[in-house]
């Protein structure tokens, strides 16, 4: 095993590991002979995008035969030993424990919500033939969706509103800041353009949650020109959206990058509470901002500064703690930006000692999913308790 491969056992029986090994079936080989021979009841799988996909489906269809494998594509990694540039990051369902149904939605770019409603509806009538005697856990739904295929919005809502009350969370999977192509896996097949969904039902106690690290200004723009569909803003407050924005946080235009973006996050205003709405890029070419999310004209954007990043998340971690009387295991989904943001600030560090402390491990994102909303700079996931005493 590779000095980088890592592998925890939770109290909860959930084994997880995680590895930067630079080829696909390295990294597989090495992570399950970590995993070892276990009854297991489904694997997940966060992994590089400069890995070889049909290797690395076909490592893991050999290296965990006959047990259910999802998975896509990160932006990064997370481990309890902190961020991973690369390489892979994989967690192993017991079977004791823990009952899972999955199922895939393709072609979400042309999304059907009928047909994802019948979908995820038949994914509850499995999960319920299977269940067994409601435990403190109950049950939670995992998401992840093509970050590039620009249908998170509605493909969320509609899962949310078939799920009829169990409470979803997950990221949209991406590919660094290339933002070239999303993979994702299910049932041994490579899947683009679709969203992988899990539904969990389990006897330890869970929370969702989510988590932000910014705060509204008084600095509004009004999106007067935008290509609704690709999540292009051309003009805020009709002037060049770039040029607009720049202004106002005091750059140049041409300066802009994802470091600016993520420094200086916009935000939308629903139902009382600020949600963010980042900018994915600029386009040098025509001064437009493309987004993260889908922004409609007449939409008004609140300009937000972000607060200290590690108190926000360590707030957040120690009330999970003692809401379920210890953390067992995080499953986390963390907005790119916001590791650009830790990076910027100079307190990666701190946030990577709160991975270590709280057995964080998951993925970094170009969008999370919580509940019926689609966010942007935000961390969510699933918390997971220890296992009641028998």
């Amino acid at each position: 095993m590779s000095q980088g491969t890592q592998v925890r056992t939770h109290l909860c029986g959930i084994r997880t590991a995680w590895t930067e090994a630079p080829e696909a079936g390295l990294a597989v080989r090495e992570v399950a002979a970590a995993i070892g021979a276990a009854e297991l009841s489904q694997i997940v799988v966060f992994f590089s995008s400069d890995y070889c996909v049909e290797t690395l489906n076909g490592a893991l269809t050999q290296g965990f035969p006959g047990v259910p494998v999802a998975g896509c594509t990160m932006s990064g990694g997370i481990s309890p030993a902190g961020g991973l540039a690369r390489g892979l990051v994989l967690i192993a369902f017991p079977r004791a424990g823990f009952r899972i149904v999955s199922g895939v939605l393709d072609a979400i770019d042309h999304h059907d919500v009928a047909r994802t409603a019948a979908s995820v509806r038949a994914l509850r009538r499995t999960l319920d033939g299977e269940a067994a005697e409601a435990g403190p856990g109950g049950r939670f739904a995992l998401s992840l969706i093509d970050g590039l295929a620009n249908a998170e919005e509605t493909v969320v809502s509609a899962i949310a509103w078939a799920l009829d009350g169990i409470p979803l969370v997950g990221g949209s999977a991406g590919d660094g800041l290339d933002f070239r192509e999303a993979i994702l896996l299910h049932g041994g097949a490579i899947h683009r353009r679709a969203a992988v969904l899990l539904l969990v039902e389990t006897d330890c106690p869970t929370r969702i949650f989510k988590s932000d690290n910014f705060e509204p200004t008084t600095t509004k723009f009004v999106v007067t020109a935008s290509d609704d569909e690709r999540r292009i803003v051309y003009e805020l407050n009709a002037e060049p959206a770039a040029r607009e924005y720049a202004m106002a946080v005091g750059l140049d235009p041409e300066g802009l990058s994802p470091m600016s973006f993520a420094a200086y996050p916009l935000a939308v205003r629903i139902g009382g509470e600020y949600f963010c709405r980042s900018i994915r890029r600029l386009d040098p070419e025509d001064g437009s901002l493309s987004f993260f999310c889908a922004i409609d004209e007449g939409v008004v954007l609140t300009l937000a500064r972000p607060r200290d990043i590690v108190t926000a998340t360590r707030t957040e971690l120690e009330r999970l703690d003692a809401e379920l009387g210890g953390l067992d295991l995080v499953i986390g989904f963390d907005c790119i930006l916001r590791r650009l943001d830790a990076e910027h600030g100079q307190v990666r560090h701190g946030i990577c000692d709160l991975y270590r402390r709280y057995a964080v491990v998951g993925f970094e994102t170009y969008g999370e999913q919580y509940r019926a909303m689609h966010l942007n700079q935000t961390f969510t996931g699933i918390a997971i308790g220890r296992r009641p005493a028998p």
